[in-house]
């Protein structure tokens, strides 16, 4: 076999050129390590591709982070299992494992405002892109109104088309605002584009008796909860506001704390 002469110096342009940043940040110290220790070129290549595709998947669950929208802190760890009886843990956990974005399935988290439901669905996002999936959380009214002036220029298939990449859609407060038939419109053409092809994920504090609000037209209404409860997991989250509960605590935590400054000031008995 030909001897092939390999300038050194020119190793970490080729790795810059080869899309290879972990190879050129870890090749030294490996290099040197290796040379110590006597390894084959083998298990050389074969510790720097395991520092490649570590970082590469930090990396690319850091970009799909930043492109998510999730609202920050509303994890699992930080979620209060104890004040939600109906949700189990371990369910909440095995959604979180993505096997129903795998069936194309949906979630929806239903109950009243401030128990929870959007703490809920942004920690099974944030542990689906853990996972490896894409996630995007949106509120309702918003993601509307862009697909409404996508349609005015034209560009609706477009924008869905972009959303499509997105293998699950969070979105949070569907039933907030009553909408006019062209937002009933293109939210319909959201739920049936997706229906069977991707997954989607609802926050709503009305049961489903209560969406002719979404929908003015009736016949509309059923075709969208029909192609939503299809395949879905229901949560059901009707407790009282936890943004009320925890104030109360706060509040509790603060009394106490004045009331044993006090006891602590008072002046003992003569």
């Amino acid at each position: 076999m030909t001897n092939i002469e390999v300038d050194q110096h020119k190793l970490p342009l080729m790795l810059t050129d080869l899309r290879l940043p972990s190879f050129h940040k870890h090749w030294q110290d490996i290099a040197i390590q290796s040379d110590k220790e006597g390894w084959s070129a083998a298990r050389f290549l074969a510790v720097l591709a395991e520092y490649e595709l570590a970082e590469r998947d930090t990396r690319r669950i850091q970009r799909h982070l930043n492109a998510s929208n999730l609202l920050g802190g509303k994890t699992l760890a930080t979620f209060n299992f104890k004040r939600l009886p109906n949700v189990k843990k371990a369910q909440v956990e095995a959604l979180s494992a993505g096997d129903w974005i795998d069936a194309r399935a949906n979630l929806i988290a239903i109950g009243n405002s401030g128990g929870g439901k959007t703490h809920l669905l942004c920690a099974v996002g944030y542990a689906l892109i853990e996972a490896g999936y894409r996630v995007l959380y949106t509120q309702t009214s918003d993601l509307v109104q862009k697909l409404q002036a996508a349609r005015r220029e034209l560009m609706l298939e477009n924008a869905l088309a972009k959303l499509d990449k997105f293998d699950l859609i969070i979105l949070d407060d569907i039933t907030y605002a009553q909408r006019d038939i062209s937002e009933t419109s293109v939210l319909f053409e959201l739920i049936a584009r997706r229906y069977e092809y991707r997954s989607i994920a609802i926050a709503a504090n009305q049961p489903f008796s209560g969406w002719d609000n979404i929908f003015q037209d009736k016949a509309m209404t059923v075709a969208a909860i029909d192609r939503l409860v299809h395949h879905s997991t229901i949560l059901e989250m009707n407790i009282d506001s936890y943004r009320q509960w925890e104030a109360a605590q706060n509040l509790k935590k603060m009394l106490r704390k004045t009331t044993n400054k006090k006891v602590k000031n008072m002046p003992e008995a003569s």
